[in-house]
């Protein structure tokens, strides 16, 4: 059984630091740490210590990151949020796997410093499981969909099963991970959110009979849509400021607390007057890949210059390329799916989807330096 009080102490890659020992830094460096271990550390000595602004870079997965300032009552009140949503607390043990320079991660250690849960960090490896005793057990963690697919390639799942609750952000999960994860009866949560709204912001079921589309905003927190019909939100995260972002979503008619992600409306594709949702066509790719077979694959679909089009749909797909046969099977089931105009007219193939330090997607690097395998 967990114990009832708050820890005094945490674990970062095997080794035990004392939290009064992290206030007094250098104190905590009696032994060499890396530079990872180092900017951990870092942050919690000003966590500890009552710091009162933070600056952290944006992922940049779909842009250049930026520089962002947010304040600690902005980081207390997300992770009162969530904690509260979760019900978690006082001598409950987490496990935090994710990188703790980027919000995901940070916010990882100020919910276990604000509600007394016990600390084991890990370097945020594919598999963070790898690095730990096999009798480790905790009650809560959050993962990037490529650790949650490696955990359970593993053969991890009974160590998930006896969490109360997981997170699952950084990026979309794919038809084959849902597959996957399917069978687990521990809650899993998808989570939206970002850094200038310190994490997320809004949670959707991923298994279970609660499983849902539907993304639902935390108590407390005002959303709604600008003209192009994407998400701001505002609340205590925000400082109360409205933060608007290029999400396209949908609000259930019934509750306006529940929205479905329709993709970013930067990567809208305007091909001959028609405007695709590039990642409405990802997600109905991947389920199609996964359907005939080609399950784990994962898609990007983007725009490519055309002179009669404007811009044409194009697919890209990770790992080697299918038999031309297998992707007009792909095809001939888009086609009864999605749109004329939605229909990919070209295939590229990526032996691996280039990712951020954080985990997510990096849509720049993947497409650059591509060549066509496919085009018709």
């Amino acid at each position: 059984m967990p114990a009832t009080t708050a820890p005094d102490a945490l674990l970062l890659n095997g080794h035990r630091y004392r939290y009064a020992d992290i206030q007094e830094y250098p104190g905590h460096a009696g032994h060499d740490i890396n530079g990872y271990e180092a900017r951990v550390l870092d942050f919690c000595r000003q966590w500890l210590n009552g710091v009162q602004e933070f600056v952290l870079t944006t992922s940049g997965s779909t842009g250049p990151a930026q520089p962002i300032t947010l304040r600690r009552s902005q980081l207390e009140a997300s992770a009162r949020r969530t904690m509260n949503h979760l019900g978690l607390g006082v001598g409950q043990r987490m496990l935090v796997c994710l990188n703790c320079e980027y919000i995901g991660g940070m916010m990882m250690l100020v919910r276990a410093f604000e509600y007394g849960l016990h600390l084991t960090i890990t370097e945020p490896v594919s598999d963070p499981f790898a690095l730990l005793p096999p009798d480790a057990a905790f009650d809560f963690g959050s993962f990037v969909p490529l650790q949650l697919r490696a955990v359970l390639a593993a053969g991890h799942a009974p160590r998930l099963e006896q969490m109360r609750a997981i997170l699952i952000g950084g990026a979309a999960v794919d038809a084959g991970l849902l597959q996957l994860a399917a069978p687990l009866q521990v809650p899993l949560y998808h989570t939206y959110g970002m850094t200038e709204t310190c994490s997320h912001v809004a949670l959707r079921r991923l298994n279970g009979p609660e499983a849902s589309p539907y993304y639902r905003l935390l108590p407390g927190l005002h959303a709604e849509q600008d003209a192009r019909g994407c998400l701001a939100i505002r609340g205590d995260v925000t400082s109360q400021e409205l933060v608007q972002t290029n999400d396209l979503v949908r609000f259930a008619a019934h509750d306006h607390h529940l929205f479905e992600w329709l993709g970013r409306a930067d990567f809208v594709i305007n091909s001959g007057g028609v405007k695709v949702p590039a990642e409405k066509v990802e997600q109905v790719l991947e389920v199609t890949l996964a359907e005939l077979g080609h399950l784990g694959r994962r898609a990007l679909v983007t725009g490519r210059p055309d002179e009669r089009l404007g811009q044409q749909v194009t697919a890209v797909v990770e790992g080697e390329p299918l038999p031309a046969a297998a992707w007009e099977a792909v095809l001939a089931l888009l086609r009864e799916r999605l749109g004329r105009y939605e229909v990919p007219r070209a295939v590229y193939y990526a032996p691996q989807f280039a990712q951020t330090a954080n985990g997510k997607l990096d849509r720049r690097a993947t497409l650059a330096g591509l060549e066509p395998v496919m085009d018709w």
